[in-house]
């Protein structure tokens, strides 16, 4: 589906997206429970909690506790969303999940904030850059990417209904909420935001309104950026990266994470094996993140709308 030209209604944060949709569904279907690390203001699951305190449970400072009971809770026919940062849900639970979760194949929805650069001042403790990498190699995993506060919580309804683990990952500052709600959120399925031939951008997460801001300053100098949001990074959309090698012959990719394991190297695995094309890369460039606002940090580290543009024209050279 393409669009014209995006606009933001205003800054609102993916967190607080999660915690309205997670009411939602949950009023929907009284199997679903949640879970909370000693997070809970953190996660906008306040109102989660006051709404159905007998399906809260707060497992206190114990990220790898609350995903077994998560899992246990799945076996006994209910649907576990776990919520805490992406740094503790993640690299101090892999353990749990790769076992109790996956192996299991349990339906356990790992919800994950504040990740990312975008954390901030928290520091590089905090900021997990490789947390898609860690969950995307595991088998029966899914890994949502959703891009602002909309889309968030359509991710959330579309998760809630998805049999099987999810990790879903979003973030803690207000950023453009842009995304259109007759748009479906579809898991697996990318979404063309914008239309060219020239080239394609494929973003995630909160470097999707970046991409479209390349796009724009691009077509001011005529050229013609496709924009496709890879929300979805397992299971990846493979026909829309071929479609967009083979009609636009280049591809920059952007995402808040390490280049290594992300959504780079998925899309430049698929590539590789079926339709080789010149790919640049706007990610982490094997780094810790440090201290700072959010946006400080999204510049000093390369993920900004201007460092789209540049790799766009360097991908634009190599085509050639």
């Amino acid at each position: 589906m393409t669009k014209s030209k995006y606009e933001s209604r205003g800054d609102k944060a993916t967190r607080a997206g999660f915690g309205e949709a997670l009411l939602e569904v949950a009023a929907q279907d009284e199997r679903i429970v949640g879970l909370c690390a000693d997070l809970t203001e953190s996660l906008s699951m306040k109102k989660f909690e006051k709404a159905y305190p007998h399906r809260f449970f707060n497992a206190g400072i114990a990220e790898a506790n609350m995903t077994g009971i998560g899992a246990g809770l799945a076996a006994a026919g209910k649907i576990p969303f776990i919520a805490t940062f992406a740094n503790f849900a993640t690299g101090r639970s892999f353990d749990q999940i790769r076992q109790s979760v996956c192996y299991s194949e349990m339906n356990v929805k790992i919800c994950a904030s504040h990740a990312g650069l975008t954390l901030g001042e928290d520091g590089a403790t905090h900021q997990i850059l490789e947390d898609i990498a860690l969950m995307r190699s595991l088998p029966n995993m899914t890994v949502v990417v959703p891009c602002d506060f909309s889309q968030t919580k359509r991710a959330v309804h579309a998760v809630a209904k998805h049999r099987g683990a999810v990790y879903l990952r979003f973030s803690r500052p207000a950023m453009p909420d842009f995304s259109s709600d007759d748009e479906p959120f579809d898991i697996g399925k990318a979404i063309e935001l914008h239309d060219g031939n020239d080239l394609t951008i494929i973003a995630c997460g909160v470097m999707v309104w970046r991409a479209l801001q390349a796009a724009y300053q691009l077509a001011s100098e005529n050229i013609f950026a496709r924009v496709l949001n890879m929300h979805t990074i397992k299971p990846l959309d493979d026909a829309a990266i071929l479609k967009a090698a083979q009609e636009t012959g280049a591809i920059v990719t952007a995402e808040e994470h390490q280049l290594n394991g992300g959504l780079s190297d998925a899309v430049a695995g698929v590539c590789a094996r079926t339709l080789p094309v010149p790919i640049e890369s706007v990610a982490v460039m094997d780094k810790f993140g440090e201290s700072g606002t959010h946006l400080q940090l999204l510049e000093k580290y390369g993920l900004t709308t201007e460092h789209i543009v540049q790799k766009a024209k360097a991908a634009l050279k190599r085509k050639g």
